[in-house]
């Protein structure tokens, strides 16, 4: 490390010709760098370098709290927005739907409204004319779906946020679902199922069948994928029936990061007040309410890899398991003690690069994968939502291996129950908030965050407030 200070150093001295001038004009003898690293220089490293300007580092005065602001309008939707200063901002509609509220519909319908995003609208004809308006301002489009929330996000400079706005109003609430396009999405999902088949990396699949186990036959244990059954069952009228329903203003969030919250609130009621959508204005009737039953349960999945390989050499067969139990709501205040949990537990894949930044002092890297060879993988995931939450482990090993590897899993969750030490806790608490802090320069990330936050019955902070929380 010396050595690369002094290289610098001499770099920046190199530069600066003044100084050096001086110094020769002075009769100062030349200092040489020996080949160890080590140099003659007398200038001490806590001192500043001569002739090298001070540097100027940003400071926090205090004056900068992104506040969110929440306004709600006569229709019932609510106008979200942090003002992150910036070029950019980052706005989309997040609507209170998912695969957890297809009870009394096909499976799938969510999956297909994903795939149908950002097609052609009463405005505009195709997806390559909106990508072409966002062009315009620089900007990008996605649409995400999980079991309970669906986000139509788009980014772009802060300047075109009147067509943002109009734009995302366009596509969610006047979407013309042709024939073609319903086909070709058919197609799409026909292909995304068959990849995941044949994807070496079981994770998605594993998360479905852990939720499915969990909640078995009701709200976030229902398919998020569309079953392959259903694909040529769901048509224009069954999504509009769907959307009717779900895509109602009182369970709509507009929200924007690194907008102007008066701004937003016009755009909002320009296009999205008053407005009637493509399925009609017919009140919700089916509205499905309930809340989730954790029941839990085991789902089973056996299947022939070995013809699934990437290169010559052949892809090895393992087995994948995943074991879970059920933990809190996002509005619960133990939210804040499993997420610090769950960070404690970490782990990884067996060739995860990186050092204690990433997780190698977690409790899955030290008493799993560095005292058990043949463990290919052992990784923590929580998944939370507004009236429940799942904490897992998802691990990886030969199926020669499964047995022991399920007790050890077994022992790691009763050990979870056990005194802690101190740095440990410590280290997963410093871990959480740098990870917050990071997400707080990830404006799609907070932007969903914000969407949560309004769209649940109760409000629970945001990212850069559970900082502050962390006893």
């Amino acid at each position: 490390m010396a050595a690369m200070v002094l290289a610098t150093a001499r770099l920046l001295l190199r530069g600066s010709g003044s100084w050096r001038r001086s110094r020769l004009r002075s009769g100062a003898p030349p200092h040489r760098q020996s080949r160890s690293g080590s140099a003659s220089a007398n200038v001490p490293l806590s001192s500043p370098l001569p002739g090298v300007p001070e540097p100027v580092f940003a400071t926090v005065d205090g004056q900068e709290k992104f506040e969110t602001k929440v306004t709600t309008l006569d229709n019932g939707l609510r106008v979200a927005s942090q003002n992150k200063f910036g070029q950019f901002c980052t706005v989309g509609i997040l609507i209170n739907s998912g695969s957890r509220y297809e009870a009394k519909y096909l499976s799938g319908i969510a999956h297909f409204l994903e795939k149908l995003a950002f097609s052609s609208t009463d405005r505009f004809n195709s997806k390559d004319e909106i990508l072409l308006t966002l062009e315009k301002h620089g900007g990008i489009c996605d649409c995400q779906t999980s079991r309970d929330t669906t986000m139509y996000a788009v980014s772009a400079d802060s300047k075109g946020l009147d067509t943002v706005v109009g734009l995302l109003a366009d596509v969610v609430l006047h979407p013309r679902l042709t024939d073609e396009e319903i086909e070709m999405t058919r197609m799409a999902v026909q292909f995304e199922l068959e990849d995941l088949d044949m994807r070496p990396d079981p994770e998605p699949l594993l998360t479905e069948m852990i939720h499915e186990a969990a909640y078995r036959e009701n709200t976030v244990g229902l398919h998020r994928f569309c079953p392959t059954e259903n694909i040529a069952k769901i048509d224009r009228e069954v999504l509009h029936s769907y959307l009717r329903n779900y895509y109602t203003p009182d369970r709509m969030v507009l929200a924007g990061v690194g907008v102007e919250h008066e701004h937003l609130v016009e755009c909002a009621k320009k296009y999205l007040l008053g407005t009637q959508p493509a399925w009609g204005c017919e009140r919700a009737v089916d509205v499905d309410r309930s809340v989730a039953q954790y029941t839990g349960g085991v789902v089973k999945l056996e299947r022939d890899m070995s013809n699934v390989s990437l290169g010559p050499a052949p892809f090895p067969e393992l087995t994948h398991i995943m074991i879970g139990l059920e933990s809190c709501s996002f509005l619960e205040e133990d939210f804040i003690p499993f997420a610090v949990l769950n960070m404690m537990m970490g782990g990884g894949g067996s060739f995860s690069a990186g050092g204690p930044g990433k997780g190698m002092f977690t409790r899955l890297y030290l008493n799993v994968l560095n005292r058990h060879h043949w463990m290919y993988n052992a990784t923590s995931y929580h998944h939370s939502y507004e009236d429940t939450g799942l904490l897992c482990v998802h691990a990886s090993a030969d199926p020669r291996q499964v047995r022991e590897m399920v007790e050890i899993l077994t022992k790691e969750f009763i050990l979870m129950a056990g005194t802690v030490d101190v740095v440990e806790l410590e280290r997963a608490k410093t871990q959480l908030m740098s990870m917050l802090m990071m997400n707080l320069e990830s404006r799609p990330v907070i932007f969903e965050d914000v969407g949560r936050q309004v769209l649940a019955t109760r409000s629970r902070k945001l990212p850069h407030e559970l900082c502050t929380l962390i006893p």
